[in-house]
C-alpha cells in the first residue's frame, strides 16, 4: 500500500442502530481492538447514526465520552435526524473534537455543510438525486470540489457511497481530477 493511503471505518450499526449508542461500551471497545490491528494506516472513525435517533445531550456526550477517552484519533458523526443541527449538539462536537459530515442528500440544510471540530472535514456523498445509484456528474463534482477546497481544515475526506450502479469510483477519479486542476489554478 502507498505511504499515505488511509482507512476510514464506520462503527458498526450493532452500536448505532440497534444499541443507539447506548449501553455500548463492550461493543465499541472490540472495535476498537479489531481496527487497531490498522496501525498508522486508520483514518477518521464514522459514527453514522439512523435518521430515527434524535439528540439526546446526556445518552450523546456518554457515548462520545468514552469513545474520546479510548480513541485519540479522528472521529466524525453523521447524524441524519434534524435535532443534531443545534447549537447544543454543536458543542457536544466542538468540546469531545469530534467532526460533523457534511452529506448529500442533506436531510437538513445545516447537513450539507462540515461542521462540529474543525481540524477534520467530511463529505459523505449518497448519490442524488437517487440515493445511492445517481453519478454526480461534472458539474456537481465541481461544486463539491470547490466547497471541499474552501474548507478550512487539516484533513479533508471525501467519501463516495453511490455504489448501486458502480457511480462511486468513477466519479472519485473524476473528482481527484477536478480537485488537481483547481489547486493547480487550471
Amino acid at each position: 500500500m502507498p505511504d499515505e493511503l488511509r482507512f476510514s471505518a464506520k462503527v458498526p450499526k450493532t452500536i448505532t442502530h440497534e444499541r443507539r449508542l447506548f449501553d455500548c461500551d463492550k461493543q465499541l471497545s472490540q472495535f476498537l481492538a479489531e481496527t487497531s490491528e490498522l496501525g498508522d494506516k486508520i483514518g477518521p472513525m464514522l459514527v453514522q447514526l439512523p435518521p430515527s435517533l434524535g439528540f439526546d445531550a446526556h445518552t450523546a456526550n456518554m457515548f462520545f465520552a468514552h469513545f474520546r477517552n479510548h480513541y485519540s484519533g479522528q472521529i466524525v458523526c453523521e447524524p441524519r435526524h434534524g435535532s443534531w443541527f443545534t447549537p447544543e449538539a454543536e458543542e457536544l462536537f466542538l468540546t469531545r473534537r469530534i467532526a460533523r459530515a457534511a452529506a448529500d442528500p442533506a436531510p437538513v440544510p445545516d447537513a450539507a455543510r462540515p461542521g462540529g471540530f474543525g481540524e477534520l472535514a467530511y463529505f459523505r456523498l449518497h448519490g442524488s438525486p437517487s440515493m445511492y445509484r445517481s453519478a454526480y456528474g461534472e458539474e456537481r463534482l465541481r461544486s463539491i470540489a470547490a466547497a471541499a477546497l474552501a474548507v478550512r481544515s487539516q484533513d479533508c475526506w471525501i467519501m463516495f457511497d453511490n455504489t448501486a450502479n458502480g457511480a462511486a469510483a468513477a466519479d472519485a477519479l473524476l473528482l481527484s481530477d477536478i480537485v488537481q486542476k483547481l489547486s493547480d489554478g487550471r
